[in-house]
């Protein structure tokens, strides 16, 4: 069974930087994709950033410049350094994965950033 553990989240205040890491059950070296997905409250679960199986990088405007997605395939472990946070950026941080046709989901951590 394939399992995504995430870690990393907190409280900071806003200015702060957090470090959110996801490691994988299962080698994520032929992933198509990794990828974060933010779900403040009240909104739907969007993708934030995504690094795909050739390093080719997405990261949603609302964060480019301050978030940097990264993955260590020898580790199999999809990190997110979150720089300059705001309080805009509080919310569940999910970690995804597209791998042979399936998608599969983290727990979630919860991030929250104090004005």
């Amino acid at each position: 069974q394939v399992q995504l553990v995430e870690s990393g989240g907190g409280s900071v205040q806003a200015g702060g930087s957090l470090r959110l890491s996801c490691v994988s059950s299962v080698t994520i070296s032929n992933a198509n994709t990794m990828a974060w997905f933010r779900q403040r409250p009240g909104k739907s679960r969007d993708v934030i950033a995504r690094i795909d199986i050739y390093d080719r990088i997405f990261v949603d405007d609302s964060v480019n410049g301050r978030f940097t997605i990264s993955r260590d395939n020898a580790k199999n472990t999809v990190s997110l350094q979150m720089d300059r946070l705001e309080p805009s950026d509080t919310g569940a941080y999910y970690c995804h994965m597209f791998k042979d046709g399936m998608n599969y989901w983290g727990q979630g951590t919860q991030v929250t950033v104090s004005s």
